[in-house]
């Protein structure tokens, strides 16, 4: 359920049955001439989209306004929006935290933007990372006061850490391509893979009457897109968010 549509008595019963909460995370950022500079968010929105269809599940508002650096173009014409990490993550432990005072304990961010860094973080996720961390932080301190952690009442918690009991997966930040997929689908910015993904899943963002309007090398591939392509990554997103979101 998109969450802005939602009544309380709805959002009632997904704090009950513990439903994923999930904010698509991404930038607006130049993808070439053919392609939107949405594609990253878009991407994240579009497959979430398709896994509404098959389990229950809370679709926060998209956040597009990640990090999006200058890296690929000078945003001058180009559209790139860049707002940095520092700026990011209090926004981000104020929404986290939000959302842990209404009751959701099973909340997630979903990027699809330098993902391939994943493991060791860019500056959007890292920012949604530590927020998440801190969010939960400040709102087990306000719950349970200051030396929560090391009460009597928390001589369990390495065991329950062991058994998955672990109030630091509240707050979850994932990339929309797992590792994983690496070899078995393209990882690129705008080319062959990017593209394929938004034929499958968003064809009016891309503009093919344009693949000859580009000039970086990141765009080569462009022009080889197609559907099917995209469609056989779109099923390699859809096992991942199976095995991530969870009630």
């Amino acid at each position: 359920m998109r969450y802005e549509l939602m009544l309380p008595h709805q959002i009632r019963k997904a704090i009950a049955e513990h439903w994923p909460v999930v904010l698509p995370l991404g930038v607006l950022e130049y993808h070439g001439e053919h392609m939107a500079v949405g594609m990253d968010t878009l991407a994240v929105i579009k497959t979430l989209e398709l896994f509404e269809k098959e389990s229950d599940i809370v679709i926060l508002p998209p956040f597009y306004y990640g990090a999006a650096s200058y890296a690929v173009a000078p945003p001058e014409g180009s559209g790139s929006v860049q707002v940095g990490g520092n700026q990011l993550a209090p926004f981000g432990e104020a929404l986290f935290y939000g959302l842990l005072r209404i009751g959701f304990r099973n909340i997630h961010a979903i990027i699809h933007h330098q993902t391939e860094n994943f493991a060791a973080g860019m500056p959007t996720d890292l920012a949604f990372k530590t927020a998440g961390r801190q969010a939960i932080f400040r709102f087990l301190e306000e719950q349970r006061g200051e030396g929560w952690w090391g009460s009597q009442t928390m001589a369990d918690y390495y065991a329950g850490h062991a058994a998955g009991e672990n109030f630091f997966n509240w707050v979850q930040v994932h990339p929309l391509m797992p590792a994983t997929m690496n070899g078995r689908y393209p990882f690129d910015h705008a080319g062959i893979g990017e593209t394929s993904l938004m034929l499958a899943l968003c064809p009016e963002a891309v503009d093919p009457t344009h693949f000859a309007d580009n000039t970086g090398w990141y765009t080569a591939g462009a022009k080889d897109a197609s559907a099917s392509l995209g469609n056989k990554g779109v099923a390699m997103i859809m096992d991942h968010l199976r095995e991530i979101l969870k009630a």
